[in-house]
């Protein structure tokens, strides 16, 4: 298989470990120690990476890959992210798990079914999966995929519904006004004048 068309992450590359060439690698699976199920992973480049060895260290995997045999060859991999094509992944995942390249490209409709936008990424900074939503009229938006801000999503139609308040997009109309959210600057008091406030 050449460079995968329909790339997922599965895994990056970390330091190198020991002398043999083995490497310390962040998996993004389910199981770590099942990235060796996935056949060879690629780089961003094209090239391929066939798993030899594979054991379990603390919250990362030590990985072997055929033709890397020394320190020097496995510190050049360094940052290196691994992926599989979408193809080679299964479709068994429970009822609310999508993988995020499924994610990416569909229609984002609002709560009456109008389309309102598309999804452009998927990040996760650490506080959950954030749906990066292109808007019409607007720049790029992003919405917390919860269950209350993107109640339906549909793989197979090619669609996320938000819920636009869950998702923080309807702004409170009473905070354009003054004192609306109990502060206004030009109203606030400055104490006495004979205190030298700022008049």
């Amino acid at each position: 298989m050449t460079k995968p068309q329909n790339p997922v992450q599965m895994a990056v590359i970390g330091a190198a470990h020991g002398i043999k060439g083995e490497l310390r690698v962040k998996t993004f699976t389910g199981d770590p120690l099942a990235l060796a199920d996935y056949g060879p992973l690629y780089a961003r480049d094209g090239r391929a990476f066939q798993i030899v060895d594979i054991r379990p260290a603390n919250n990362v995997v030590v990985v072997r890959f055929k033709g890397i045999s020394d320190r020097n060859a496995a510190e050049a991999l360094a940052g290196t992210e691994l992926f599989v094509d979408r193809s080679m992944l299964p479709d068994d995942g429970e009822e609310d798990e999508f993988y995020h390249a499924d994610l990416v490209g569909l229609t984002v409709r609002d709560e009456t079914g109008a389309d309102i936008g598309k999804v452009v990424a998927v990040h996760n900074f650490g506080g959950g999966d954030i749906l990066d939503v292109t808007l019409a009229g607007r720049k790029g938006v992003l919405i917390p995929f919860t269950q209350a801000a993107v109640p339906d999503v549909s793989i197979k139609d090619g669609f996320v519904r938000i819920d636009p308040a869950a998702a923080g997009l309807i702004d409170d109309e009473d905070s354009d006004a003054p004192g609306g959210d109990g502060f206004d600057p030009k109203g606030r008091p400055r104490g006495p004048k004979d205190a030298g406030g700022n008049r």
